[in-house]
This record gives C-alpha cells, sequence and structure tokens, in this order.
C-alpha cells in the first residue's frame, strides 16, 4: 500500500482499462468541454484525418457530421465493438483496430489524439509512428493533461506516465522531428478545480452536480475568454503540429 501523498506507479494497460471505460461513460455529460475541445481540434483535420483512442466515438461522430471522411481505432476489443456497432453502415467514417507502436504508413490529412499520449511510455517514439500515417506537411492535433504539479494517484491508477507543459510539449514534438504550430493552455480554472478536488483530496473525476455546475456555468466562459487571451496555466495542453512537407 501506498503512504498517503506518494505516487503509484503507472497502472498497467489491463488495469486501466476498466477505469478508462468508466470515466469516459461518466464524462460523455460534460457536453460544454467536450465540445470545447473538439471546436479547438476541428479545424486542423483536413478532409482524411485518422483518430487514434477513439473511445465511445462521440468526437468521430461530431467531426463526421458534415460529411468528412474519417477514420476510428482503438486498442481496447471492448471499445472497438462498440465503436464497429455505432458506426456500422456510416457512409464517411470507417472502424479500424489500431495500437501503438504502430508499423505502418498512410496518408491521412491528420492524425488526432485526445488525452491518448500520456498514457505512451515513449511519447517521442508514438509521436513518429502517428507521422509516418499523414501526407507530407500533414498534421498531429493533440490534446494532452497539463502539469507534472497536478500528477494524482487516479491519473496513475488511469495510466498516464506524465503531465507535459507547453515547453516540454514542445520540445516533446520536436524531438519527434515535427514543427510545432500551436502549443496553448486550455481550461485554466479547470486546473485549479483538479488540483484541490483529484490531487489534494484524492478524488476522481466523476458524473455529479460539481461537474454539471461546471459544464453549464464556467465552461462557456472559459471557451469566451480563452478565445481572446493566451492563459499561463489549464488543466491540458493543446498541440498542433505539422510533418515534413517533403
Amino acid at each position: 500500500m501506498s503512504v498517503a501523498g506518494e505516487l503509484r506507479a503507472p497502472a498497467t494497460l489491463a488495469e486501466a482499462t476498466v477505469l478508462q471505460s468508466a470515466v469516459l461513460e461518466d464524462l460523455r455529460s460534460a457536453v460544454n468541454h467536450n465540445r470545447w475541445l473538439l471546436a479547438l481540434s476541428e479545424p486542423w483535420l483536413g478532409d482524411d484525418p485518422l483518430e487514434i483512442g477513439s473511445g465511445l466515438g462521440e468526437a468521430a461522430a461530431i467531426w463526421a457530421a458534415d460529411g468528412r471522411k474519417m477514420t476510428a481505432s482503438e486498442a481496447d476489443p471492448g471499445r472497438l465493438v462498440r465503436l464497429r456497432e455505432r458506426f456500422d453502415g456510416h457512409p464517411t467514417v470507417r472502424v479500424r483496430e489500431l495500437t501503438v507502436p504502430i508499423r505502418e504508413s498512410a496518408d491521412h490529412s491528420a492524425v488526432i489524439a485526445l488525452n491518448v499520449l500520456e498514457h505512451i511510455e515513449d511519447d517521442v517514439a508514438a509521436l513518429r509512428d502517428f507521422a509516418r500515417l499523414v501526407r507530407p506537411g500533414g498534421r498531429i492535433v493533440l490534446i494532452v493533461p497539463a502539469f507534472e504539479q497536478a500528477m494524482s494517484n487516479f491519473d496513475r491508477k488511469i495510466g498516464h506516465f506524465r503531465r507535459y507543459r507547453v515547453p516540454t510539449m514542445t520540445a516533446t514534438l520536436r524531438r519527434a522531428g515535427l514543427r510545432p504550430v500551436k502549443v496553448t493552455y486550455v481550461n485554466s480554472i479547470g486546473l485549479l478545480g483538479w488540483m484541490l478536488l483529484v490531487k489534494a483530496l484524492n478524488g476522481e473525476p466523476r458524473e455529479g452536480l460539481p461537474l454539471k455546475i461546471y459544464d453549464r456555468w464556467c465552461v462557456p466562459v472559459l471557451r469566451r475568454v480563452e478565445g481572446r487571451i493566451r492563459v499561463p496555466f489549464g488543466q491540458s495542453v493543446f498541440a498542433v503540429a505539422e510533418t515534413p512537407a517533403e
């Protein structure tokens, strides 16, 4: 048993999968927060993006709503089954199994990974794998948790190896041979809530009244404010990078 305040080692993939699925289910109700992150990502996706770790397919469904061709992928067998059921017969969404490390190349317009990279021990190698899946000049679009100081036992239980800051994310992208285009913090107030409720009080992000209040009243204001000014901290880092043009 770990001593109070001491961080446990990251969970194995098998250990983390059940908790990840439960959190995905619970956080579906955070509609404003989720749509904020998807709106940030959407302009960078191009005409044929591939999503790594599509979960229950919420993002893919929204991005494909205007007829965009896209590929949703999953490594977890249970979530893969649900993805295939959800998009069975869909005119523009293809579903496939994809596990990191990836040993193939493709010609997608972008690879997008929302809260995925922190689960991968060798993040630089994973980014190089992602880059082989896009065409020359294609984009890698990422959202990752921010600030190592916010690393909690919940992070470890769900399989996180690290959290990022803007400088560390920028350096990681460059080490992978990518050109950073946009790297910024998102959801400033969310970080403070995480530090209190999850880090200090050893809680877990779950469905409930605090989440509903935050999503209904705080997120729309934050989205407007952070759309106008660059904030110095946040719950997440949003990053866009490009592969070499040749």
